[in-house]
């Protein structure tokens, strides 16, 4: 926090007052965004339906006269005068925009090396104008400590310690004296939430007066333990709060890191077949039990599903998976897999030579963006509903983590298919030349 200087602070009065002298003369003047009347030909007053142009805002930069110690002298003053007005001789009126004119200001106001004739000139009023002051905010300063330096009054105390203690520190800066003293009432929220029915029942039974005030080391130490308290409620509320943040972090630093590998370019083809052998073996999984002789296994919905993802195997048929193992039917389906995007591939080339390299970053782009989005949406309601898990004796954390690993799983399934479906449906058109 800001130290609070007993008696005033000189420094800052005196940079006041050469702002006030200095700004005016040396600011431009803003536009306004608006538009302001102006007198029309043949007539010295303002029209209200045309003769409109730009006006200029007008601006002060006047502080209130309670605040400084004492008015200057006519020989400080008039240092300043002139100092302002070799400032406008070397500067130009009103030429400089406002933030560079708080500059010069803030450099003069500073001992910081300078070159400029106009800062130099502004330092030595601006230190004359401090010295006039300083003779009054000493005086008063030295009047504050003999009275016992500043006294914060308290009206009421914090949930945090933290903020009381800030509060606390106000006083006794830099050595001056200090002291604090907090007023509390028993309709305070801390107070009511955290033992304050005790304490008014207490005074209630003794007759206290309402107006008598209450001195306890055992309230004392009862509003700290409230604080306590509450600093863990929150404490445990804010590492919750993390802790939900830290899986969808975890997942964003995932996601992130497969998009840039995408706009960085790096073996996107590579990238896409691989997509596709997973894509395989998902059908296969999907339509082929271990557990059932090869009799019972569903090859024909199987390869059915590998035609409706890369129509270039159309010659596929069920009896050519006939005698084949699992591993067997993986590893025939990756080779026609890579056949197909090689077709593909050539296919979409002739159009534009380089053109299935920027198929692959799009459509795996567009997926991802997509989906992702769409993940977002689905986490927060997980997040919404997972708390009503604690009535069934079930961690809503744990619940959170494993549900919102699934989905993010099942994501990065449908991102793979749907760019496999995406780019062997993809069919580029032949534009049509200029003429």
């Amino acid at each position: 926090g800001t130290d609070i200087i007993l008696g005033g602070n000189s420094d800052y009065m005196a940079r006041l007052k050469l702002r006030e002298y200095f700004m005016p003369k040396i600011v431009k003047p803003e536009e306004e965004d608006g538009l302001s009347p102006i007198a029309t030909s043949g007539t010295n007053k303002q029209s209200s339906a045309q003769g409109f142009a730009p006006g200029k805002k007008v601006k002060t930069w006047r502080a209130s006269s309670s605040i400084y110690p004492t008015k200057l002298s006519p020989t400080t003053e008039e240092k300043l005068k002139d100092a302002v007005t070799f400032a406008v001789q070397k500067y130009g009126l009103q030429s400089l925009p406002e933030l560079e004119a708080e500059d010069k200001v803030a450099v003069a106001s500073e001992n910081a090396p300078t070159d400029d004739p106009v800062i130099q000139q502004l330092r030595e009023v601006y230190q004359a104008i401090r010295s006039e002051y300083e003779e009054f905010t000493e005086q008063e300063h030295d009047e504050v400590v003999q009275l016992g330096g500043l006294h914060v009054i308290g009206t009421e105390r914090h949930e945090s310690r933290r903020i009381d203690n800030q509060l606390r520190g106000r006083a006794g800066r830099q050595g001056d004296p200090g002291s604090t003293k907090f007023f509390l009432s028993l309709q305070d929220n801390l107070l009511r939430i955290f033992g304050g029915d005790r304490v008014a029942g207490m005074m209630e039974m003794f007759k206290v007066e309402e107006d008598m005030p209450i001195e306890s080391k055992m309230l004392t130490r009862s509003l700290e333990g409230a604080q306590k308290k509450v600093e863990t409620f929150y404490y445990d509320t804010r590492k919750q709060v993390f802790e939900y943040d830290e899986v969808m972090n975890n997942q964003r630093k995932a996601i992130y890191a497969e998009r840039r590998r995408v706009l960085e370019g790096l073996d996107l083809k590579e990238q896409v077949i691989q997509y596709g052998e997973k894509t395989m073996d998902d059908i296969v999984e999907a339509y082929v039990n271990p557990e059932l002789p090869p009799e019972e296994w569903q090859l024909d919905n199987l390869v059915s599903k590998v035609k409706e993802f890369i129509y270039l195997l159309q010659d596929l048929e069920p009896e050519h998976l006939d005698d084949m193992t699992i591993g067997e039917i993986k590893t025939f389906l990756h080779e026609e897999v890579r056949k197909a995007y090689d077709i593909k591939e050539a296919q979409v080339d002739q159009i534009q030579a380089g053109l299935m390299r920027q198929a692959e970053r799009f459509f795996i782009l567009q997926q991802i963006d997509t989906l992702w989005r769409e993940h977002l949406q689905s986490m927060d309601a997980l997040r919404e509903s997972v708390g009503l898990r604690g009535y069934g004796q079930k961690d809503p954390l744990i619940e959170y983590k494993q549900e919102g690993y699934e989905m993010f799983l099942e994501m990065m399934i449908d991102i793979r298919r749907n760019v496999v479906y995406s780019l062997f449906q993809f069919q580029p058109q032949v534009q049509a030349q200029p003429v």
